[in-house]
């Protein structure tokens, strides 16, 4: 089911339909996101497990089995050759996952839950945040800390995500605030949202790295210019109170974004217009998780413990 609006704009906006469900965690999927080259996709879940999945035949290729808790968050590396994975046993983990899906490195040094991981465009470091309210930035080929920035946040750290040149760092906190981070120095360069409530449950830089996407726990997405420290458009409609959704955008077919939200649905927003163009339904629990495909018009969305699965979407053509 889909329910389509007029996205403002003279071009006529060609729909997303369900494609396939991919079923194979035994929890909730606490996130899904597509390979750089879009080849594969990924899927992490509570049930401790990652998934490789063909993104061509949306088969499973591997099951990465390795991490004592549930895992919250992945992200791929820039040749689509590795995942890094958050787990709530306080570890990220490094998977080969053309090789056999097998684990090569484990860095540890949090002391609380690790909720959010990404690698850096070179894939050379990587960014983590914990429940420890921390900050760490690692160094890939010997898994050492290299940044471990202590009191980052005074509430725990629900998001961490690079620029397109991998020099700046944004995070985000359930403290009610975003900054922006020297990611060769550790440095906080700018307090971008200081707000105490509601929380901040994710932000992300735009592919052009000039935007910061932020999502609060009110319902709300902002598209902030961080230089200006101002928010230049707001994304409302979906429902987002409890559960640190993530969002993102597609650009392959039109400028969109994207998020999941607790009443079950994905939602289309145009970036310009903000106006939401459509809501994919289907899920039957929060759908917490959504990726876009680099090149194809395509969606992956996880859903929570109600749900345990991966939907597929496509654009008509």
């Amino acid at each position: 089911m889909a329910t389509i609006t007029n996205n403002g704009s003279n071009q006529p906006y060609r729909p997303y339909r369900h494609l396939k469900t991919l079923i194979g965690h035994q929890r909730a999927v606490s996130c899904v996101k597509f390979s750089s080259d879009g080849s594969l996709l990924a899927s992490a879940s509570l049930d401790k497990t990652l998934i490789v999945w063909s993104s061509n035949t949306l088969s499973l290729i591997h099951h990465l089995i390795g991490h004592s808790d549930g895992v919250s968050d992945l992200a791929w590396s820039s040749d689509s050759h590795y995942i890094c994975s958050a787990s709530d046993d306080r570890t990220i983990c490094i998977w080969d996952a053309l090789s056999g899906g097998e684990c090569v490195k484990t860095l540890r040094g949090h002391a609380d839950v690790v909720f959010c991981v990404n690698f850096n465009p070179q894939s050379n470091h990587l960014v983590s945040g914990s429940f420890d309210k921390t900050i760490r930035i690692w160094e890939v080929k010997t898994g050492k800390c290299i940044h471990d920035i202590i009191g980052a946040h005074s509430l725990p750290v629900s998001s961490v995500h690079f620029n397109q040149d991998g020099s700046f760092i944004v995070s985000g906190s359930h403290d009610g605030s975003c900054k922006i981070w020297d990611a060769a120095s550790g440095q906080c360069l700018k307090v971008l949202i200081d707000d105490k409530v509601p929380a901040v449950s994710f932000a992300k830089f735009s592919p052009n790295g000039k935007f910061i996407l932020v999502a609060t726990l009110n319902d709300t997405l902002k598209l902030w210019n961080y230089a200006a420290s101002r928010f230049l458009k707001i994304y409302a409609g979906h429902v987002n109170r409890v559960y640190c959704i993530t969002s993102t955008f597609s650009l392959t077919n039109g400028k969109y974004v994207v998020s999941g939200s607790e009443d079950h649905c994905v939602y289309l927003w145009d970036l310009q217009q903000k106006t939401m163009v459509q809501k994919l339904e289907g899920h039957t629990d929060t759908v917490i998780s959504v990726s876009c495909h680099p090149t194809e018009n395509r969606i992956a969305s996880a859903g929570l413990d109600g749900d345990r699965t991966v939907r597929v979407w496509v654009q008509d053509t």
